[in-house]
């Protein structure tokens, strides 16, 4: 499981959306410069269930990897949900108040995005591999024959 180069990038990208638990997307500057409020991610209901649905999908992801078929279509999944929540962490920062500035991990949908994206070249890579390999060996048998 670990071996296989997919599994990691889909491990990292899960990391990455699970650090979301736990992180501030932006923070409010109050008089002076001075922080007043930070604003978490589990704060609002849409990023709450964003989260969880890529979490879901994520771990779904990096945990069927005898079923590349299934893997390459959840992960795909998992980076389109995640895309629209880069695009609602956009729409947020565009529409927000002056004043408010934005984290780093407000970008962490986006790279986990592309690490699935990468993920799912490698899978469908190793499927490939094995399709030629089975008729390879189909091939052979026939031949003997």
């Amino acid at each position: 499981m670990w071996q296989r180069l997919q599994t990691l990038y889909l491990a990292i990208a899960t990391g990455l959306v699970a650090a979301l638990y736990f992180s501030v997307k932006a923070f409010t500057l109050g008089p002076e410069g001075a922080h007043s409020m930070e604003v978490e991610f589990i704060d609002d209901f849409p990023y709450v269930v964003l989260l969880i649905v890529t979490t879901i999908l994520q771990l779904i992801a990096v945990f069927t990897y005898n079923q590349r078929v299934f893997q390459m279509r959840t992960a795909t999944l998992s980076a389109i949900v995640l895309i629209a929540f880069q695009g609602w962490l956009a729409f947020d920062y565009f529409t927000a108040a002056e004043g408010v500035i934005f984290r780093i991990p407000a970008v962490f949908p986006l790279v986990a995005a592309i690490l699935d994206f990468i993920a799912v070249r490698y899978i469908i890579r190793d499927q490939l591999l094995v399709e030629s390999i089975t008729h390879l060996r189909s091939r052979k048998k026939n031949h003997k024959l």
